[in-house]
C-alpha cells in the first residue's frame, strides 16, 4: 500500500542517514587519533599536552557514544548484504577510540586519568552510560594491569578516584555495566597491588588462571572479578587492603564528594561504600583535617543535607582512628561554636573507644592561652576575643559536650586531675579577656561544673554554688580565692579522687608548668589539699617543692610559699632538712621584688624565734651576713627590717660574742649613717641595733644612744673613741666602708659619711700610710664640690683633716712604725671637730633647712 511504501522509504532514508553518521564519526575519530598521537610524540609541555589530549578525547567520546548502539541500528532494518559492513564499521569506530587510549596508556600510565574523565562524562549524560563504554574502560585497564607487571616502578595517581567511580558502577542496575565495572575494578586492584608490593619491596605472587590473575585481598582469601558485583563489603575490604594510603584517601574523598550528588541513589550508594571503607580502613586515610573541613562546610551551608547522618558518621569513624587530627580541626573554628560544629562534636564523642585519646587531645589544647601567639608569650600583652588562637576556648566549650556522655565516664575518671587544673587555668585566662560580652557563656566554668557533676561530686558543686563561687570566679581578682575555695570544698567532702589529684599536682610541680599563672594556681590548690590531709610539717618531698617555689620568678608564688613556710614555725624543729630551707629563704633576700624580700625577712624571723639554739648558732653568722646588704636597700621598709632583725639576732645569740663581733664591727658604718635616715622607722631601728651592738662589744656605756635628742657628731665621736680603745685594728676597714657612701645619691648619707670618715681618719691617723691618705684626699675633693652646700662645708673640714694628717706623715717606714707603737701606748681622746649640727643662728640657712632635729 502507499502507506507501507512511504514507511519503507522513510526507514531506508533514516538508515542511510545513520550510515552516513557512522562514516563521519569514523573519519573524525581517525583525524582526532592522528592529532592526539602527534601531540604525544612531540616535545610539548606535559601539562599542555595532557589538557589538549583530554579535550580531543572528550570530543571523540561524545561523538562516539552519542551514536545509537549497533543493536538499535539493526532494529532499523539493515539489509543482510550490508549488515556485515555496517557492523564492521561500527566495531572499527570503537577500536579506533580504544586503540588511541591503549597507545596513550602504553606510553604513560598517568594517561589512565582519561578513563576517570570518561566515567564523569558518562554520569553527566545518562545515554553515554553504555556497555560499549564500560567495555573500553575495562579492556584498557586490563592492558594496563599487564603492562605494570613489566615495570620496576608504578605511579598511577588516578587509581583512587577511578576506583571510586568503578565502585559505584559495580552496583549499577544494568547487569552488563556491572559486569564490565567489576572487571575494570579487578584490573585496577591488580595494578594497585603491584604498586603496593613494589613500594614495600615484596615480590609479586599472582596465581595465573586463564586470562585473569587472582587477587588476594585478605589472608588466605582470593577474589575473582565477579566478587565485586554488587557486593559493597567486598569492594570496601579489597580497596582498603590494596590501595596505598594516598590512593585510598583519594577514593574516600571522591565518594565524599558524591554525597552531594543531586541523584539520591548515587549519593546513597556512595555513602554506603564510604562508611564501609572507613569501618575497615579509616586508619589508612590521610588528609583527615581536609575531610572534616569539607563536611563542616557542607553541613553549615545546608543543615538539612540528605546525607547529613552519613557525613556525621564519617566524622565519627575518622575520630576512631585519628582522634587528634579530628579534634584539632574541630577546635579550629570561631567561638562560640555553631549548631553544625556542636553536631560534629557530638559525632566525634560518640566513639567511646577513643574517649581517652579525645580527652588527651583536648587537654593538649587547653595548655594554650586564648589569643596567645609566640609574640604574646614574650611581651605578656593582654588579649581579646578577636585574637587569633581561640582553640582553648573552643576546647572548653567542647568539654561541655563530651563530659556528660556516659561512655566517657571511665576516661573522665582517668583524667580528672588534669581536667580540673586545666579548666581552673582556662577560667583564669578567660577572665583576663578584654572583651567579654555579657551573653557569652563562660565555657571553662560550665565545663568545670560538668566535670564535678559527672565525677560524682554533685555535693561539691552545690556547696560552691551556695558559697557564690561560680558567680565570682570569672573575676580576675577573685580567681585565686576561687581556686582556694574549690580545693577547700573538695577536701571538706573528702573527694575520692584525692590520691590521684595529689599525685598529679605533685608531678606538675616537680616538672614545672609553663606559665607563672600555672604556678600560682598549683601552689594555692596544692597547699590547701596538704593543709587538709597532712599535719605540719609536710613530708620532705612536699617541702622540697616549697623551697623551689621560694625562688620562683613570679613574686606571688614566692610569697605564697614563704607564707606557708612561716606558718610552720611552731614545728620548725621537726623539719628534717631545716638548714636547706633557711638557706632558700636567705636566697630570697636577693629578689628584685621588694615584697618578696619583706616576706622573706618576716618568714625567717618567725622561724628563728622557734628554732633550737644549736641549729641557730651554727647558722647565725651566715644569716647575720645576709642582713648586711639589705641595710642599704632602696626601700625604707626593707632597710629598717634588716637592721632591726640583725639586732634581734645579736640579742638571741649574745652568748656567741666571739663569733659575731667581727660581723658587728663590719656593720657599724651603715648603722651609724642610717641614723640620719629620713624615715623614722629606719633611724629607730638603727638606734635599737646600735645599743645591742654596744652591749655585744662590751663598750662601757651606750647612753649616748638613749637620748631622743642625741647629737649625730657626738654619737660618731663616742663610737670612734670606743673603737680606738678596743678595736683599733678595724678602723682602716671602717674607713674603706665609709668612703663607699661618699658618692651616695642621698645627701644625708654623704653628710654623715664625711663626718664619720673625718673622725676615723683623725683617730686612726697612725694606722694610715701615705698612699692611703692620698686616695682619701682625692675622694673627699669631689665632696668639696658637692651640689649640697652642707656637704660642701663639712667636706672642707674633713679635707683639712686629711691635709693635716698628710703633712705630719713621713715616708720613712721605720718612722711610721715608731709612730704606731707610740700611739699604741698613748691614745688621745678627741673633741668635736665639726660642731654639727651648729647652734641655731650660727649656721647658714642651707645647713638647717629641712633638718628638724636640732641635736641628736
Amino acid at each position: 500500500s502507499r502507506l507501507q511504501s512511504l514507511q519503507s522509504r522513510v526507514k531506508w532514508h533514516h538508515l542511510e542517514h545513520e550510515a552516513y553518521e557512522l562514516w563521519n564519526v569514523y573519519a573524525d575519530l581517525l583525524c582526532h587519533q592522528s592529532i592526539i598521537l602527534a601531540i604525544n610524540s612531540s616535545f610539548v609541555d606535559p601539562i599542555l599536552q595532557y589538557e589538549t589530549q583530554l579535550k580531543i578525547t572528550e570530543s571523540s567520546f561524545r561523538m562516539l557514544f552519542a551514536l545509537p548502539s549497533f543493536e538499535k541500528l539493526k532494529a532499523l532494518g539493515i539489509r543482510s548484504e550490508d549488515l556485515e559492513d555496517q557492523e564492521s564499521l561500527y566495531q572499527n569506530i570503537l577500536h579506533i577510540f580504544e586503540d588511541t587510549l591503549l597507545i596513550l596508556v602504553s606510553k604513560d600510565l598517568y594517561k589512565l586519568q582519561l578513563l576517570r574523565e570518561m566515567t564523569v562524562w558518562m554520569h553527566q549524560e545518562r545515554w553515554y552510560l553504555q556497555e560499549e563504554a564500560m567495555s573500553v574502560i575495562s579492556r584498557v585497564l586490563g592492558f594496563a594491569s599487564k603492562k605494570v607487571t613489566r615495570e620496576t616502578s608504578v605511579d598511577v595517581p588516578c587509581l583512587g578516584v577511578l576506583a571510586a567511580e568503578l565502585a559505584l558502577l559495580c552496583n549499577h542496575a544494568d547487569n552488563a555495566i556491572v559486569y564490565q565495572a567489576s572487571m575494570g575494578m579487578f584490573h585496577l586492584l591488580c595494578m594497585a597491588k603491584w604498586q603496593n608490593d613494589l613500594e614495600k619491596n615484596i615480590p609479586m605472587n599472582y596465581n595465573m588462571r586463564g586470562s585473569y590473575c587472582y587477587l588476594a585481598v585478605a589472608p588466605h582469601v582470593e577474589f575473582q572479578p565477579k566478587t565485586f558485583q554488587r557486593d559493597k563489603v567486598k569492594i570496601a575490604q579489597s580497596v582498603g587492603n590494596t590501595l596505598l594510603p594516598s590512593l585510598l584517601t583519594d577514593f574516600v574523598w571522591e565518594l565524599l564528594i558524591k554525597l552531594s550528588e543531586v541523584n539520591y541513589d548515587t549519593a546513597s550508594e556512595a555513602a554506603s561504600i564510604l562508611k564501609l571503607t572507613l569501618e575497615y580502613h579509616a586508619q589508612k586515610v590521610t588528609m583527615v583535617s581536609k575531610i572534616v573541613t569539607f563536611i563542616y562546610k557542607k553541613l553549615y551551608e545546608n543543615p538539612f543535607h540528605n546525607m547529613k547522618h552519613a557525613m556525621l558518621r564519617v566524622t565519627a569513624l575518622l575520630t576512631r582512628t585519628s582522634p587528634k587530627k579530628v579534634i584539632f580541626q574541630l577546635m579550629d573554628y570561631p567561638v562560640p561554636a555553631d549548631d553544625t560544629l556542636i553536631l560534629m562534636w557530638q559525632a566525634a564523642g560518640s566513639e567511646p573507644s577513643v574517649a581517652p585519646l579525645v580527652l588527651k587531645t583536648i587537654l593538649l589544647i587547653l595548655k594554650g592561652k586564648p589569643g596567645e601567639t609566640e609574640d604574646d608569650v614574650e611581651e605578656k600583652r593582654r588579649f581579646s576575643l578577636d585574637a587569633t588562637n581561640m582553640m582553648p576556648v573552643a576546647a572548653s566549650q567542647a568539654l561541655g559536650t563530651f563530659l556528660p556522655v556516659g561512655s566517657y565516664k571511665k576516661a573522665v575518671a582517668q583524667f580528672f586531675p588534669q581536667l580540673l587544673l586545666a579548666l581552673m587555668l582556662q577560667l583564669f585566662y578567660s577572665s583576663q579577656l578584654r572583651v567579654m560580652p555579657q551573653d557569652r557563656p563562660l565555657y571553662a566554668r560550665d565545663a568545670l561544673r560538668a566535670l564535678l557533676n559527672c565525677s560524682g561530686l554533685q555535693e561539691v558543686d552545690a556547696a560552691l554554688t551556695k558559697k557564690n563561687c561560680w558567680n565570682q570566679f570569672p573575676q580576675a581578682l577573685y580567681h585565686h580565692h576561687g581556686v582556694y575555695l574549690i580545693a577547700k570544698t573538695l577536701s571538706e567532702f573528702n573527694f575520692p579522687q584525692f590520691p590521684e589529684t595529689l599525685h598529679y599536682f605533685y608531678k606538675i610541680s616537680v616538672e614545672g608548668p609553663r606559665r607563672s599563672e600555672d604556678n600560682i594556681v598549683t601552689i594555692i590548690f596544692f597547699t590547701e589539699l596538704l593543709n587538709n590531709f597532712f599535719k605540719d610539717p609536710f613530708p620532705e618531698e612536699f617541702l622540697v617543692l616549697y623551697k623551689h617555689w621560694i625562688q620562683d620568678s613570679n613574686p606571688i608564688v614566692s610569697k605564697l610559699s614563704l607564707q606557708k613556710v612561716a606558718n610552720m614555725a611552731p614545728v620548725v624543729n621537726d623539719i628534717d632538712n631545716v638548714r636547706s630551707l633557711l638557706m632558700a629563704i636567705l636566697e630570697a633576700f636577693l629578689s628584685k621584688e621588694k615584697t618578696v624580700v619583706i616576706r622573706a625577712l618576716l618568714t625567717l624571723r618567725k622561724l628563728l624565734g622557734k628554732l633550737d639554739r644549736v641549729t641557730y648558732s651554727s647558722l647565725c653568722t651566715k644569716i647575720a651576713s645576709s642582713y648586711c646588704p639589705l641595710m642599704d636597700h632602696s626601700n625604707g621598709g626593707i632597710r629598717s627590717m634588716a637592721i632591726r632583725h640583725f639586732g634581734e639576732l645579736l640579742r638571741d645569740m649574745n652568748q656567741y660574742t666571739w663569733m659575731l663581733n667581727p660581723l658587728v664591727l663590719s656593720t657599724l658604718v651603715p648603722l651609724i649613717l642610717f641614723l640620719e635616715d629620713k624615715e623614722m622607722r629606719v633611724s629607730k631601728a638603727c638606734k635599737y641595733t646600735l645599743r645591742i651592738c654596744a652591749s655585744q662589744l662590751r663598750w662601757p656605756t651606750s647612753s649616748f644612744l638613749k637620748d631622743e635628742n642625741y647629737n649625730f657628731e657626738l654619737v660618731v665621736l663616742n663610737i670612734c673613741n670606743h673603737l680606738v680603745a678596743s678595736h683599733e685594728s678595724y678602723i682602716t676597714d671602717l674607713i674603706s666602708d665609709t668612703l663607699g657612701f661618699l658618692g651616695s645619691s642621698r645627701a644625708y648619707l654623704r653628710r654623715g659619711s664625711v663626718i664619720l670618715v673625718g673622725y676615723l681618719a683623725k683617730l686612726g691617723a697612725y694606722l694610715l700610710l701615705r698612699d692611703e691618705i692620698e686616695v682619701m684626699i682625692e675622694v673627699i675633693e669631689k665632696n668639696v664640690r658637692d651640689e649640697d652646700p652642707i656637704t660642701q662645708e663639712l667636706a672642707e673640714i674633713t679635707y683639712g683633716i686629711f691635709k693635716e694628717i698628710a703633712h705630719k706623715m713621713t715616708s720613712s717606714t721605720i718612722k711610721q712604725i715608731f709612730r704606731r707603737w707610740f700611739k699604741f701606748f698613748y691614745t688621745k681622746r678627741l673633741k668635736p671637730l665639726y660642731n654639727w649640727p651648729k647652734p641655731q643662728g650660727s649656721a647658714p640657712a642651707e645647713l638647717t633647712r629641712g633638718n628638724k632635729k636640732a641635736s641628736w
